[in-house]
């Protein structure tokens, strides 16, 4: 397009449509080489015909505001340019741009929000939309104006399309007929179009859960229906692609959703790459589920087939179910990166809890630094077995062709284990006596000692160090691993898994909305079979419901095999050797895939109460830990009187616990709480001795008079 330096070469154009806009004009660069705009001239009486053909935009429907506007009355100037107005408006998009979250500015004309009488009619209409253009009546030629458009699309500043139905967030043009619809029912809905839910079922339950709020009404359906659609639509055209070079995808998608971020640092020659996410609903679980009790981490999932490794933090829910809380994905483990988030989320904690703590810390990988979990939250540390057991299983199954085999080899694995808290074993001796008992399995023992061997020092001395995590725990993790690989490593996206955005797309789509789904049906008591697959999704609570007297323990050689027979074919009976261990070993198809299944949890909870069977990894962590405590002082010293004072405490704890957690009438334990309620007169004495108390007393009575 030429630039044209004179309006007496730009044509008038007058369109023979009714209400006209961009696309039926011809456009025309005036000004000079270093500064232009895009103008066109048409007659001032169809200045309103063009406003009102740009609100009608099918792609942006949206309407424009006088901004800001100009006179000058005729005969004013003396020397004028041929583009002098006479009259002169800004119009601006009713859609923009005071949107502060998202990366929008204030308007020009003024620093402060102004409720303008004809701004779009939803209070949620200032989205950042920087669309907008200048009227101009020619001081020359007072019948003419000159339309002078300076942004012509409707995106924000960040350049994502900030409404209409090519915006993701848009319910269409017509939203403020839209019945109330709360963050709450929002999520629910778009939670079942991710997972897949058919969408007659999702508009169901929409309805439902309008209704609520709206009651009954043939317009709220019809325009519920049109709501659901045009979301379902939204949802299936977005992609993870924002752009071909993934780290661009990254940068505009973290532009994006700043409110999902707390931690963004791009790659350079000092830094390492970090995303961290966390939404505001799992901000709201963690603070939740996370005081004064346990965190634990998911640390390197995807180091060999991802390219950053991705670390979730989880905490434990009411069913005691891991649930995800932040992901982390990096692949920087040094103590000032992993301080450096780990501060970051504390600090997001107590902005809604200002006490907010945690009690304990679960890690699951020996090479995790230590440090930046102590000095930031400040509590216990523990370490979880489930990631080497799993690993030791899966090769176990995976490189020794016979049952047998494997049995004998996962118990002596065990064994090596069992060896840090036994009195006159060496750990390199058993360690030596696996080596020559299975030297014929040459598959897994070259594995063993490529991949274990010259690390097993520092897992066995952190486990020794470390309380042990209860297998509840260990289960819980475990689940909540085996779902997040199920999400990800599926086939029909293993181009993806070098692509961060794919990898940031699927956590904050289908894993996200799977877990929120999980938590409302439970909590609402609805979408029963979500409910149902929620509880049974841990090995713990899949066998709470095998019966005991389906469980059969050998009495004349009680550390050979138990017997656990099938709820659902009751001719089909699991084998659990080496029963009571952490190290039992289970002949049905999902502990041949690596996982803790219900058949060894079964067995080793009816173990814990039988005589003949050793104590669990954790149990025997903690006698350790108590040991340790109790031979650590001298006689008659100040340091075995703190000792004996913290063991005692700890064990109260420990018993209010199992209190708590055992009864069925939450009324006793609360009547026999020594808590005193004093009256609302005397609330101000109760603990203030009695001779301050009367002192104050006099006082106050003193002013009275």
């Amino acid at each position: 397009m030429a630039i044209v330096e004179s309006l007496e070469e730009i044509p008038v154009q007058n369109p023979q449509v009714e209400d006209f806009s961009w696309s039926d004009l011809t456009w025309t660069k005036f000004g000079t080489s270093e500064h232009h705009d895009v103008v066109a001239l048409i007659p001032y009486a169809r200045v309103d015909e063009f406003i009102i053909g740009e609100c009608s935009n099918a792609e942006c429907p949206t309407r424009f505001h006088i901004e800001r506007g100009r006179k000058r009355s005729r005969g004013s100037l003396k020397d004028f340019k041929s583009d002098e107005y006479l009259e002169y408006r800004l119009y601006w998009c009713s859609f923009g741009p005071e949107n502060y979250g998202e990366g929008g500015g204030v308007l020009p004309s003024r620093k402060y929000r102004l409720n303008t009488r004809n701004r779009a009619a939803r209070p949620q209409s200032m989205r950042g939309c920087t669309c907008h253009f200048v009227v101009k009546r020619l001081y020359a030629r007072p019948s003419l104006a000159l339309l002078v458009y300076n942004e012509r699309r409707h995106v924000n500043k960040s350049g994502f399309t900030c409404h209409g139905p090519l915006d993701r967030d848009a319910i269409g043009p017509g939203a403020k007929k839209i019945p109330y619809i709360c963050n709450e029912i929002q999520q629910q809905t778009m939670s079942m179009i991710y997972l897949g839910i058919p969408e007659e079922n999702v508009l169901e339950k929409h309805i439902e859960g309008i209704q609520r709020y709206c009651g009954d009404d043939d317009t709220v359906n019809s325009l519920a229906s049109q709501y659901v659609h045009k979301l379902g639509m939204i949802i299936k055209r977005s992609t993870h692609e924002l752009d071909l070079d993934d780290q661009e995808s990254i940068k505009i998608w973290a532009e994006r959703n700043k409110k999902s971020i707390f931690l963004h640092q791009e790659a350079s020659e000092t830094d390492q790459f970090m995303l961290g996410i966390q939404t505001e609903w799992q901000l709201q679980q963690f603070v939740r589920f996370g005081h004064c009790s346990l965190v634990a981490a998911d640390s390197t999932f995807g180091i060999k087939r991802l390219k950053y490794p991705l670390c979730t933090l989880l905490v434990f829910d009411s069913r005691h179910h891991a649930l995800p809380i932040a992901w982390i994905i990096s692949r920087s483990y040094l103590k000032s990166d992993v301080e450096k988030w780990m501060k970051i989320l504390l600090k997001r904690a107590r902005s809604v809890e200002p006490g907010f703590k945690i009690n304990g810390f679960i890690v699951d990988d020996a090479a995790t630094e230590i440090d930046p979990i102590r000095e930031t939250f400040s509590c216990p540390i523990l370490f979880s077995l489930w990631r080497i057991r799993r690993s030791w299983l899966r090769n176990v199954v995976k490189k020794c062709d016979t049952i047998e085999v494997q049995r004998q080899l996962f118990k002596c694995l065990g064994e090596v284990v069992y060896s840090i808290w036994d009195d006159g074993v060496d750990t390199s001796k058993a360690l030596e006596r696996l080596t020559q008992d299975f030297t014929d399995q040459t598959g897994f023992m070259q594995y063993f000692t490529s991949t274990w061997l010259p690390k097993i020092g520092m897992w066995l001395s952190t486990m020794k160090s470390l309380p042990l995590a209860s297998q509840e725990a260990c289960g819980a993790i475990e689940a909540y691993h085996v779902k997040l690989k199920v999400k990800l490593f599926d086939d029909t996206h293993l181009n993806a898994l070098q692509r961060v955005d794919w990898l940031v797309h699927k956590l904050t789509t289908e894993l996200h909305s799977s877990y929120w789904l999980d938590r409302y049906a439970d909590e609402s008591d609805s979408f029963q079979n979500v409910k149902e697959e929620y509880i049974a999704s841990t090995s713990w609570h899949r066998a709470s419901e095998i019966p005991d007297s389906a469980v059969t323990l050998d009495s004349n050689d009680n550390t050979v095999a138990a017997k656990v027979q099938s709820q659902r074919d009751v001719e089909v009976t699991r084998v659990v050797s080496n029963p009571g261990s952490e190290f039992a070993f289970c002949d049905c198809a999902w502990s041949l895939q690596g996982n803790l299944c219900k058949h060894i949890v079964k067995v080793n909870t009816m173990c814990e109460n039988r005589e003949g069977y050793g104590d669990s990894m954790s149990l025997r962590s903690f006698k350790e830990k108590l040991r340790s405590i109790k031979m650590k002082p001298m006689d008659d010293s100040i340091s075995l009187d703190l000792s004996m004072a913290l063991t005692l405490h700890m064990l109260d704890q420990i018993k209010q616990l199992v209190e708590l957690s055992g009864t069925d009438d939450i009324s006793k334990i609360v009547n026999d709480l020594p808590v005193k309620w004093g009256c609302k007169r005397g609330r101000t004495t109760v603990g203030i001795p009695a001779s301050m108390a009367a002192f104050t007393k006099k006082r106050s009575q003193k002013r009275k008079r």
